[in-house]
Order: C-alpha cells, then sequence, then structure tokens
C-alpha cells in the first residue's frame, strides 16, 4: 500500500500534475535556462534538492509551527537550501555558477517550492511529504530539459557540450533567445495536454 502511495505520488509530480504543463507555475526560469542542457539540469537538480527537503523540513515541524508565522518559517527554511545549493554551486561549479547568475537565489521566489509547502507538506508526514517534493522538481527539471535539447541542438549543434552536427549545420539565432522557449513550452504544453485528455477518455 506504501509502495503503491509512493509510486502514485511520483508520478503526479513527473506527469499527472506536473507543475510546468499542468499547473503552469516555475515558468520564468523554465523560459530563462533553457538555452544549454547543462544549465537545465544543474537548474533542475538543484530545484529538486530544494523542494525535497524543505518540504521534508517543513512537514516535520509543522505541528510545532504557529499558523499566523508559517509561511515566514516556510520562507526561511526554504532560503537555508537554496544558499546550501549556491555555496555547492560556486565552490565546486564555478563556471556554471556564474552562467547561471542571479537564478540560483532565485530559486527560493520559484512558485513549485512555496507551492508543494502550502498544499502539501504542510498537511502530510514527513517521508511522503519529501517524495511529492522531489517528484516535482524531477517534473520541473524534465521540462526544462526538453526544452533545452531542442534549442541546444538548434542553436550551437551540441547535446550537453558535445558536437554532434558537422561542420555544414546553419545555427538557429533564434533558438539562443528567450522567445523559443516561450514557442517550445507552448508546444509542450499543448502536446502533454493531448496526451493526458486522450487517456482520459480512453479511461472513460
Amino acid at each position: 500500500m506504501a509502495k503503491f502511495k509512493s509510486t502514485k505520488i511520483l508520478m503526479d509530480g513527473i506527469w499527472n500534475d506536473n507543475p510546468v504543463f499542468r499547473q503552469l507555475i516555475g515558468l520564468c526560469s523554465a523560459l530563462a535556462v533553457t538555452n544549454l542542457c547543462m544549465n537545465s539540469f544543474i537548474m533542475g537538480m538543484g530545484l529538486t534538492f530544494v523542494t525535497g527537503l524543505s518540504s521534508f523540513t517543513i512537514s516535520l515541524i509543522r505541528q510545532f509551527t504557529p499558523k499566523h508565522i508559517r509561511m515566514m518559517v516556510q520562507v526561511l527554511i526554504i532560503a537555508v537550501y537554496v544558499i546550501i545549493v549556491d555555496i555547492f554551486l560556486r565552490a565546486y561549479m564555478p563556471e556554471l555558477s556564474k552562467a547561471l547568475g542571479p537564478y540560483v537565489g532565485l530559486i527560493i521566489t520559484n512558485c513549485i517550492i512555496m507551492g508543494r509547502a502550502e498544499a502539501y507538506a504542510q498537511n502530510n508526514p514527513p517521508i511522503p511529504a519529501l517524495i511529492d517534493g522531489v517528484a516535482n522538481g524531477l517534473g520541473y527539471t524534465l521540462v526544462l530539459l526538453s526544452i533545452a535539447v531542442v534549442r541546444e541542438i538548434l542553436a550551437f549543434g551540441s547535446l550537453f557540450g558535445i558536437q554532434i552536427l558537422g561542420e555544414g549545420f546553419v545555427p538557429w539565432t533564434i533558438m539562443i533567445m528567450p522567445p523559443s522557449a516561450f514557442f517550445l513550452l507552448a508546444i509542450i504544453i499543448w502536446i502533454t495536454h493531448n496526451i493526458q485528455e486522450n487517456k482520459s477518455e480512453v479511461a472513460k
């Protein structure tokens, strides 16, 4: 039963109720950091770390947190984990830290983290809250990578920095620019909604 519940929480966060293409939250960074796959992967892992552990911590202390100050406590907890990610990137991945710039610090403002804290972690035990936070982070990462793969191949002819298209490749300049992420995100939302609606129709 517990295994079934964990699987359902994972599938809801990654696919059935994905924060980006189903709930339409966390869109700003999805548009901003998807020009390269590695940037998107690191950003996604950072957000997964913060969402998972902040949900776990918030759930762990939820019964001791006065309701009228709970949001301040949640922001403080989230900020601690964001600072850990920021320090780690500055220490071990300085180039990526520079490339991501202010977006690492802005993880604290990502609606996905506060959304999961209020919607799930505040009302559920720590382990399911941890799984829910990780699942939503992975769902976010999946969308970022889907956009980044297309943008990096068409903009630079490479994938994760490895050149895969030959010398005759002509870069698509528009894929370097933020509007390309906007168009690709809209296509992903359209495709995933159609798939999920078709499944619902078949289930009926």
